[in-house]
């Protein structure tokens, strides 16, 4: 296909999940199906150009007045493709592409930039959660939106089990592999170009050698944080694939038990593929309808690790179209789902055990809140300042966080260069 035919079709895929309200990879998914003549490239640049429209909505509709998709889609091609108004202008003129440029559209790709306007314009946010960002990061609310709105690179966790990172870098030195932030154990490889795509890491040998597994730095930081140690019973209660299950099996050099559960066993499905290629020997995998074993752990786990299920706001880098489906709704229930997983939690915690809870969420109400609800209620747990707590267990300064709350970790893009990400170290009274 010639861009012409790429951009008529990204305007396709827009137009079908404005209309229908679809997830954006259930839309490309279905128009590739419809388009077989499509080759690889043509597909990847297409859904490049959905996903860069999507993380930049708000912005791109005030260049040019409207967010309709055909003008949304030349915004992005100028403002994040980088193309000039005459490039355009000649590929959408192209058979297949969308059709000349007119007079008006022309004119708004060559105008300078707009004034910022209100934040969530700003910060490609939606209006109806501007009081919840407002609140937690102030005036820099904006600021904070625009790093959630840019393409997030690919970090991977080298596995200390089987690896290290000096060793993992040498053998992806081909990609321009870096250290990455904060983590001792990150490997970071940068986002491709708006056209050019991502390595296909989980292809390299290092991979099947077990490694590494593709993990963002701050989900690392998170198990790094449990403080699990070698020989402590530790129990991670919303596991899903296991990711951090398995940096948990390396922080304590498979010593000691982990318990990994899940209520949906689609999610926890791959984790034991994971486990074998990780050598991590020291997990057992509670299935979906074995909550009664987890349920016999009551008061002897030293660490349960909560990663609760949230409105995901913390990775929109990642997954742009999910911060336009979200509503009101949907973070109200997720506020329930989290109240019944500390619940669940707090009754594992043995006296003088700790509980972590995480999200991969910005919002307040999902995260400073929810344990403000919590310590409310369980007078038995503290919560505990992460500044200290992360020079235990990282042994390194501790970062100041984005959020508003002193005792707790709020790490974000802006701020930290990672996903945006909650921790909250709660500790029951001996």
């Amino acid at each position: 296909m010639r861009e012409g035919g790429r951009i008529s079709a990204a305007i396709e895929v827009l137009a079908e999940i404005a209309s229908r309200h679809r997830p954006a990879a259930e839309a490309l998914k279905d128009w590739g199906k419809a388009h077989r003549f499509a080759g690889a490239g043509d597909r990847h640049a297409i859904g490049t150009l959905v996903y860069d429209v999507l993380r930049r909505k708000n912005s791109l509709a005030r260049r040019m007045g409207s967010d309709e998709p055909r003008a949304v889609v030349l915004a992005a091609l100028h403002d994040i493709w980088k193309r000039s108004p005459d490039d355009i202008a000649r590929a959408s003129a192209e058979e297949h592409g969308p059709g000349p440029l007119t007079d008006d559209e022309r004119a708004l790709l060559a105008a300078a930039p707009a004034e910022e306007g209100s934040a969530h314009i700003a910060g490609d946010y939606p209006e109806w959660l501007s009081a919840s960002l407002s609140r937690v990061f102030g005036d820099r609310a904006a600021e904070e939106g625009r790093a959630l709105a840019e393409r997030a690179p690919v970090d991977l966790r080298v596995n200390i089990l089987k690896s290290d990172r000096p060793k993992l870098l040498k053998a992806l030195e081909k990609f321009n592999a870096v250290s990455g932030p904060l983590s001792p154990w990150c490997v970071r490889i940068a986002s491709a170009g708006p056209d050019k795509r991502n390595p296909h890491v989980e292809a390299e040998p290092a991979h099947g050698k077990g490694w590494f597994e593709v993990q963002d730095a701050a989900s690392q930081l998170a198990a790094l944080m449990s403080g699990a140690k070698a020989g402590e019973q530790v129990a991670d209660i919303c596991a899903g694939a296991g990711g951090k299950t398995l940096a948990l099996a390396a922080l304590m050099g498979n010593k000691g038990q982990i318990h990994a559960y899940d209520s949906d066993k689609h999610r926890l499905r791959p984790i034991f593929e994971r486990l074998q290629r990780a050598g991590a020997r020291n997990v057992q995998v509670l299935g979906s309808d074995e909550s009664v074993r987890l349920d016999t752990l009551a008061g002897k786990v030293d660490c349960v690790l909560v990663d609760a299920p949230c409105s995901g706001s913390g990775a929109w880098r990642r997954n742009p179209d999910s911060k336009w489906r979200l509503t009101e709704r949907q973070l109200d229930i997720r506020l329930g789902d989290q109240k019944a997983v500390l619940e669940r939690g707090a009754k594992l915690v043995k006296a003088g055990g700790r509980m972590l809870y995480i999200t991969c969420s910005v919002l307040p109400e999902e995260n400073d809140d929810q344990v403000a609800a919590f310590l409310a209620s369980h007078p038995d747990f503290t919560l505990q300042p992460y500044r200290e707590h992360w020079r235990q267990a990282i042994g390194t300064e501790p970062p100041e966080s984005a959020g508003q709350a002193k005792d707790t970790l709020l790490l974000t893009p802006h701020s930290h260069a990672t996903d945006g990400f909650f921790m909250a170290l709660l500790k029951k009274k001996s």
